[in-house]
């Protein structure tokens, strides 16, 4: 697993910071994006950090903390299924948008400075306990679980860019699509229930409204 998905996180992540760099999103860097209350710059931003936060994270070891799966990690997120307007989805946006200040030449260079190091180093990275510095006391993950978060990230938001500014969605290879579609498949189970996931992939004239994961 650990050289399989650090490959890919890797392909994900160049695939994003190519979209950060197209003209079309500098041009239009201050109107709005496809997510709501948000600009294309703070998704451009916001993907960003998913490639920025992570040198920081993988080279700092944990030792004694919680380690969790890919499931209970995301069954403990307080963010998933919250209004958009919650007190954390707000803050996620308002940061990604005073972040975004900094005009896109600065996010572009930045960005691949840090994808330059992580294909340099991230490969030979221990699979050691990592955290990231707002989570919950004593929770962690292993190198390769936290870059599989990360990827979900690249994908999900890549897509949210690309929407924004009318270009295709980046090419990723199918397994870090595969990858990310079976997070995304055991959270819906979790908030829907096995039945109506089944249904909603399976049958129109049965599938409930939404099977959302997030």
């Amino acid at each position: 697993m650990t050289s399989s998905m650090r490959s890919l996180f890797l392909d994900a992540a160049r695939a994003a910071a190519g979209l950060i760099a197209d003209p079309k999103v500098a041009a239009a860097w201050d109107e709005p994006g496809a997510l709501p209350k948000m600009t294309v710059g703070g998704i451009a931003e916001h993907l960003a950090h998913q490639i920025l936060s992570v040198p920081e994270v993988v080279a700092v070891p944990v030792e004694g903390g919680r380690e969790l799966d890919i499931d209970a990690y995301y069954a403990q997120l307080r963010w998933i299924g919250e209004d958009p307007d919650s007190e954390i989805n707000t803050a996620i946006r308002d940061n990604a948008e005073q972040r975004s200040a900094e005009g896109p030449a600065g996010l572009v260079a930045r960005t691949a400075a840090a994808l330059a190091h992580l294909t340099a180093d991230l490969p030979s990275v221990p699979d050691h306990q990592v955290r990231m510095g707002h989570w919950q006391e004593g929770i962690s993950l292993s190198v390769d679980t936290f870059l599989r978060t990360r990827l979900l990230e690249l994908l999900i938001h890549s897509d949210d860019l690309a929407a924004s500014v009318g270009l295709e969605t980046p090419a990723v290879p199918a397994a870090a699509t595969e990858s990310v579609v079976d997070v995304l498949t055991r959270i819906a189970i979790r908030r829907h229930g096995p039945v109506a996931v089944l249904r909603g992939l399976s049958r129109t004239e049965r599938a409930p409204k939404a099977v959302n994961a997030l």
